[in-house]
């Protein structure tokens, strides 16, 4: 059983504590008007988004997925032509002696194996192209981020990618991609 001193103890605490929770919504407010004022030291930009979204990185889309249909529709021309080949080389088998077949069948899996390590090179070649567009973008747009980060007082600018809980008001991401479309022209498409 809780003596009196002990109840005027509780009570006391609970006072306390009451007091200062009642006071929690001036210090919350208070806190939240000095932070609408500071400036942030700390910007981030969606990196993805500001390629994506950019007329830049919309037109440097449009070229790969261009390329890649290109490839596309050279792996299926090529398909046809080796499944043609193919039957044909197996029509031949009644006629040819055992030999000739082979050597023919030899010939025939050696021209798949280099068009498939050829077709593969220049889906590499895409990825690769792709991998350094995007480094290139990363490259130009640098000048245009470093204004941003220049002209709000912020210290750093990271990638939106990286953070895992932040206020909407440091994501500059729609700054920079209008920046961005003003300085960076779209890059034209390579001459056929």
């Amino acid at each position: 059983m809780i003596g009196l001193a002990g109840k005027l103890k509780w009570f006391g605490a609970t006072l306390t504590l009451g007091l200062l929770l009642a006071g929690q919504p001036l210090a919350v407010c208070a806190q939240e008007a000095v932070t609408a004022q500071a400036k942030p030291e700390i910007l981030v930009v969606d990196r993805e988004r500001l390629f994506t979204n950019s007329a830049f990185g919309r037109a440097s889309i449009a070229r790969e997925e261009e390329a890649a249909r290109a490839l596309e529709a050279e792996n299926s021309r090529i398909q046809a032509g080796l499944v043609a080949e193919e039957q044909e080389l197996t029509v031949l088998r009644k006629t040819l002696s055992a030999e000739d077949f082979a050597t023919r069948a030899d010939a025939f899996d050696q021209k798949v194996e280099r068009i498939r390590a050829e077709q593969d090179a220049k889906a590499r070649d895409l990825t690769k192209a792709r991998d350094e567009n995007g480094k290139a973008f990363l490259v130009a747009v640098a000048p245009v981020l470093e204004g941003i980060l220049n002209r709000s007082g912020a210290v750093v600018l990271l990638d939106k990618g990286l953070i895992i809980l932040a206020v909407s008001s440091i994501d500059v991401t729609d700054e920079a991609i209008a920046e961005v479309d003003k300085v960076l022209a779209a890059p034209s498409p390579p001459a056929p």
